[in-house]
C-alpha cells in the first residue's frame, strides 16, 4: 500500500532507465569539440524537489500538495529496519562530499538502549566555498527537510533532530523555523509526531561563521557551546557523539530525500545512476557560465551537459573553457579535456584524480587567473584551519606563501615539487579532512596545469626582475 499511490511514477522512471541513463548517453559524445548529446535528461515527475526555484507556496500546505509528510505516519510505523534497509537498496550516498553509503551509516546507531537518548545532527553549515545546493532546500523546500528529519530521526530512535544551519543564511534560518512552527502547529513534530505514536522534536542552531564547523565532530563542539575543533575519533559520533550520547551528523540534501524514497521505494531511487552512483542530485552550475544555476539532475550526467543545457554554456563559448572545479573548491581543477567527458558521480572524477564532493562546480574561463585562483582557495583554508594539527597549521601557510609568488612568477622551478610535497605532509596527516582539502586544490594545479605555472616563473626571470 506504501508505494501502490505511486506506481505510475515508478513505472516512467523504469522506462527512463531503460531507455539510458546518463552513463550511457555520455558515451554519445561524437568528439570534444561538438556540442553535448544528452538526450534523457531528468523527467520533472522524477525529480525529488519540485519547488527548487520558490515558484510555488513553501508553506506547509503547499509542501503537502507536493506530497510532503504523505504516509509519514505509516513510514515512521513500519519501524526502523524498513528505513534502513529502504536506504540500502536504494543506493543512497551522504550528499555532503564524503559520500559514504547512507544506510549503512544510519545503521551504525544502536538500537538496544543503554539509558542515554540518541540524537540526529543535520550539517545545515554549508560553508564549501561555491556551493549553495542546500541553501535552495532550507528556503524553498524546509518542509522536505523537516519531514525527513521525523523519518530519519525515527529510524535511529532518536528523540531529536538538531540543525546547525550557517549563521549567514539567515534568511534561510528564518523560513526554516517558520517551516517547523508550521509542523508542530500540525501535529507534524513534537508528542505522537504525524500520529506514528513516537515523539520527535527538531531545533535550530545557529552556527558562528566557522567552515571547520563543517566538520561533524567540530559541530557538535559547537552545539554543546565549546569552540568547534574536530575530536579525534575513535569514538565515533554513533557511540560518543551531542553530549557523549549516540549521534549521527549527516547533510541536508541526504535528510530531505529520505521520505521520498521511502513512498517510492529503494529500487525507484536506484534505477537512477550508475552502479555505486545511485540517484538524482542537486548540481549547483557557477562561474564562468551564462545561466548559473542550482539544478536537480541524474548521477552520472555528463558535466559538458551539464554546463551546456543548464548553465547555457561556457562565457564565450565552449573553446574559452579553461578549467573545472567539479565540487566545491576542495576538490582538483580538471582541465577542458576532462571536462568534455567528466561524467559526474563518484567514480566519474576519480577517473581524473578529482572528485564529485558536494557537486557543486566552478567554471573558469581563459580570463581567469587559475594560479591566482588557487591561490586565494589556499588563502581561505589558511585563514579556516583550526590551527589543531601542525601539518595543517603550519602547512597551510606555507602552501598559501610559495602560491603567491607562483601568482607572479617569482619563484624557482625546483618549488613546484616542493610544494607538492608540503600538500603531500598536509594530506591524509590531519585529525579531520580540512588539510586534504587544502592540499588537494593545489595538487590538481600541479599536476594539471604545471606548464602554465612554469612559464609564469620564467616569463619572471625573462623579465629580469630578479
Amino acid at each position: 500500500m506504501l508505494r501502490r499511490s505511486l506506481g505510475k511514477a515508478i513505472t516512467a522512471a523504469q522506462r527512463l532507465n531503460q531507455k539510458g541513463s546518463a552513463a550511457a548517453a555520455a558515451r554519445m559524445f561524437s568528439s570534444a569539440n561538438t556540442p553535448v548529446q544528452f538526450s534523457e535528461g531528468l523527467k520533472d515527475q522524477d525529480r525529488i524537489f519540485q519547488n527548487i526555484y520558490g515558484e510555488h507556496d513553501t508553506s506547509i500546505k503547499g509542501a503537502m500538495k507536493r506530497g510532503d509528510y504523505y504516509m509519514t505516519k505509516e513510514i515512521v510505523q513500519k519501524g526502523w529496519e524498513f528505513t534502513i534497509n529502504e536506504l540500502k537498496a536504494s543506493g543512497l550516498r551522504g550528499r555532503g562530499g564524503a559520500g559514504f553509503p547512507t544506510g549503512l551509516k544510519y545503521s551504525f546507531m544502536p538500537k538496544k538502549k543503554d539509558g542515554r537518548p540518541s540524537y540526529l545532527v543535520v550539517n545545515a553549515d554549508e560553508s564549501e566555498p561555491c556551493t549553495c545546493k542546500d541553501r535552495e532546500i532550507l528556503r524553498h523546500e524546509p518542509h522536505k527537510l523537516v519531514d525527513g528529519c521525523l523519518v530519519v530521526g525515527a529510524a535511529m530512535l532518536a528523540k531529536a533532530a538538531y540543525i546547525y544551519i550557517r549563521g549567514e543564511y539567515y534568511d534561510e534560518y528564518v523560513a526554516l523555523e517558520k517551516a517547523i512552527a508550521e509542523a508542530y502547529a500540525e501535529g507534524k513534530l513534537g508528542k505522537n509526531a504525524c500520529g506514528s505514536g513516537y515523539d520527535f522534536d527538531v531545533y535550530v542552531h545557529r552556527g558562528g561563521g566557522a567552515y571547520i564547523c563543517g566538520e561533524e565532530t567540530a559541530m557538535i563542539e559547537s552545539l554543546e557551546g565549546k569552540q568547534g575543533k574536530p575530536r579525534l575519533k575513535p569514538p565515533f559520533p554513533a557511540n560518543v557523539g551531542l553530549w557523549g550520547c549516540p549521534t549521527t551528523v549527516t547533510n541536508v540534501e541526504t535528510v530531505a530525500v529520505v521520505p521520498t524514497i521511502m513512498r517510492r521505494g529503494g529500487s525507484w531511487f536506484a534505477s537512477f545512476g550508475r552502479e555505486g552512483n545511485k540517484g538524482t542530485k542537486l548540481f549547483n552550475v557557477g562561474g564562468n557560465v551564462n545561466n548559473p544555476c542550482t539544478v536537480e539532475e541524474e548521477m552520472g550526467v555528463p558535466m559538458r551537459y551539464l554546463i551546456e543545457k543548464h548553465g547555457k554554456g561556457v562565457r564565450g563559448g565552449w573553446d574559452n573553457l579553461q578549467a573545472v572545479i567539479p565540487g566545491g573548491v576542495s576538490v582538483p581543477m580538471i582541465t577542458k579535456s576532462m571536462a568534455a567527458e567528466a561524467i559526474m558521480d563518484f567514480d566519474g572524477l576519480r577517473k581524473y584524480k578529482s572528485a564529485l564532493g558536494t557537486g557543486s562546480m566552478t567554471v573558469l574561463d581563459n580570463s581567469q587567473d587559475i594560479i591566482k585562483a588557487v591561490a586565494r582557495i589556499s588563502s581561505f583554508f589558511k585563514h579556516e584551519s583550526c590551527g589543531q594539527c601542525t601539518p595543517c597549521r603550519e602547512g597551510c601557510m606555507w602552501m598559501y606563501n610559495i602560491l603567491q609568488r607562483f601568482t607572479i612568477g617569482n619563484a624557482s622551478i625546483g618549488e613546484i615539487d616542493m610544494l607538492d610535497e608540503i600538500s603531500r605532509q598536509i594530506e591524509g596527516h590531519t585529525i579531520c579532512a580540512l588539510g586534504d582539502a587544502a592540499a588537494w586544490p593545489v595538487q590538481g594545479l600541479i599536476r594539471n596545469f604545471r606548464p602554465l605555472i612554469e612559464e609564469r616563473i620564467n616569463q619572471y626571470k625573462a623579465s629580469g626582475t630578479l
